[in-house]
């Protein structure tokens, strides 16, 4: 256990080791780079993450981060309003969005139904989800969730859900290998298979 000579040196290791990925060291070489900065950076430093925190909100349509009530995918009327592209976080938004290989809109489901870690349909935006479709009809819903088990099965109980609508579903296609996070996924990979995404049906074993 590393010994520290200040309780204020030692307060903000602690703070930034609990940050995912970081430990103690990490932590320690951090502040100590903060505390060789001028103070007007350290002090922008902190009121950037206070304001993350404070004015930083879920879009009330799709859940994705926005400052406003609605975000700027949501609000921008050249995407296109028929296409609905589920995904499973936030990330999964940037990382698709930097493809430029899709325009129509999103929903955030906040995570993947997982017994294991007592996550269930009523802990995600399901409920949402089933009321914005039926209010806005979109002509194709493609499931772009990770290819992991939790995934797959979420995409499988979603479709369920929502096949009683006169819609096509679609999955993007398996250039991204099973197992793999979207958000780690390269550019080009994940822009082919949201290009060639097949039809959900044909992927479904029952």
């Amino acid at each position: 256990m590393i010994k520290y000579s200040s309780k204020y040196l030692e307060h903000a290791v602690a703070e930034l080791a609990k940050l995912p990925g970081i430990g103690e060291k990490t932590a320690l070489r951090l502040v100590l780079h903060l505390m060789k900065q001028d103070e007007q950076r350290a002090n922008t430093l902190g009121e950037s993450i206070i304001a993350v925190r404070k004015e930083i909100h879920f879009c009330k349509q799709c859940y994705n981060l926005s400052d406003e009530e609605l975000c700027p995918i949501c609000v921008d009327t050249q995407r296109n309003q028929e296409i609905l592209c589920i995904v499973e976080d936030v990330q999964d938004i940037m990382a698709i969005e930097s493809t430029h290989k899709y325009n129509g809109l999103y929903h955030v489901l906040t995570g993947v139904i997982s017994p294991m870690e007592g996550i269930g349909p009523d802990n995600l935006t399901i409920e949402a989800l089933l009321q914005r479709v039926k209010t806005q009809l979109p002509k194709e819903i493609i499931f772009a969730i990770s290819p992991t088990l939790e995934g797959d099965t979420t995409s499988l109980y979603l479709y369920r859900l929502l096949q009683q609508y006169d819609v096509k579903f679609s999955i993007i296609a398996r250039g991204v290998g099973f197992g793999d996070e979207l958000e780690y996924t390269d550019n080009i990979t994940l822009g082919k298979s949201i290009e060639n995404r097949v039809s959900f049906e044909s992927q479904t074993v029952e």
